[in-house]
């Protein structure tokens, strides 16, 4: 399963943890972590292509997709021709 979100793009960002015993010395006890996007696989039905795409999306992408419409957003995202 890809780790990128095939219609918003995203992927995963490194992110540091910053404690408080870091504001008073220079000792970082803490390390980095890797957060990931909530990616799901789906299986989106396209009524005008009367066919269905597998696609590896984020949450954010499906309610893209509930807003403007699996076709629209799927050929502005350059998954289908």
């Amino acid at each position: 399963m890809a780790k990128i979100c095939a219609i918003t793009k995203k992927g995963s960002v490194v992110g540091g943890r910053y404690s408080n015993r870091t504001r008073a010395t220079q000792f970082n006890p803490c390390g980095k972590v890797r957060r990931h996007p909530n990616l799901q696989k789906k299986k989106i039905y396209i009524p005008e292509l009367k066919k269905s795409i597998s696609v590896t999306i984020s949450t954010r992408g499906l309610r893209t997709i509930n807003k403007n419409g699996a076709y629209i957003t799927l050929k502005k995202a350059g998954l289908i021709v």
